[in-house]
């Protein structure tokens, strides 16, 4: 099985090379996992400043694809369908933030994460196409499926899709919203999905050590008083450099009230 995560394939060798660059540049200023301790999990966790952009974007606008990452894996030879599936499905319970949707609570937005989550798999079979239109058609299915919107609300956040093209050509379809799924993660999320696989396929258990800290952890950490300290300091200095400036009177669909920069 080999693996192709289409976007960040389609981008130049200087352009990759600059990505990962600065991939490398933010995880070595990241804490170190055990430096983060778990959450409590009493209460539904905040989101991260991330997660609460695009969930702010998606409440503004509902209903778009912007947001949808996708990764597709073509598998040549014998592919073992169970194996695959098995594999998919320890990948979501591995990972919180896979079986996570996103809801309100006292006007606030909060993670709710499923204590499990059943990952349906569905497939298509286009053996019955002529050979070179086969290819096409897989294409098409796979811009399909980024296409489609995801509820935030109710999830799953998380679609995957298998293509049969021959009895040994698959090509696997996985499309993840981007607030719970980065770039950085699609490397984590392969290596898995390939390492989990082989054990599958050949009779063994899964060998993967459980992750030292969930999503939801860094995101609780992240709100946490040492980080709200740095922002505050981020906001002081745009609240000094902005200070004095009067408010530019824009049409809106609500009157505004006060004037400048508080």
């Amino acid at each position: 099985m080999s693996g192709l995560v289409q976007r960040f394939g389609n981008l130049s060798p200087e352009k990759r090379e600059e990505l990962m660059r600065r991939l490398k540049q933010e995880a070595a200023g990241a804490p170190a996992p055990d430096a983060i301790p778990p959450r409590e999990k009493s209460t539904p966790p905040p989101l991260s400043f991330a997660q609460q952009r695009l969930w702010f974007i998606d409440q503004l606008q509902p209903g778009l694809a912007l947001y949808n990452l996708p990764i597709v894996l073509r598998a040549t030879g014998p592919l073992n369908v169970e194996a695959f599936q098995r594999a998919l499905q320890a990948l979501v319970d591995r990972h919180e933030v896979l079986r996570t949707t996103f809801t309100q609570e006292r006007g606030q937005p909060v993670q709710r994460i499923a204590p499990a989550m059943e990952l349906t798999v569905s497939a298509v079979d286009l053996r019955a196409l002529p050979g070179a239109e086969r290819d096409a058609e897989a294409l098409r299915l796979a811009k399909a499926e980024l296409s489609r919107p995801f509820d935030l609300e109710h999830g799953p956040l998380l679609r995957a899709t298998r293509v049969w093209l021959d009895a040994n050509d698959h090509v696997l379809v996985l499309v993840l919203h981007h607030i719970v799924f980065d770039i950085w993660s699609m490397g984590v999320l392969v290596r898995e999905v390939l390492a989990l696989y082989d054990a599958f396929s050949h009779g063994r258990p899964a060998a993967l050590p459980p992750p030292k800290i969930q999503y939801a952890d860094w995101a609780v950490w992240q709100r946490g008083s040492a980080q709200q300290a740095v922002l505050e300091k981020q906001l002081a200095y745009w609240r000094e450099r902005l200070d004095g400036l009067e408010m530019l009177e824009l049409p809106t669909d609500h009157p505004r009230t006060g004037a400048g920069v508080r």
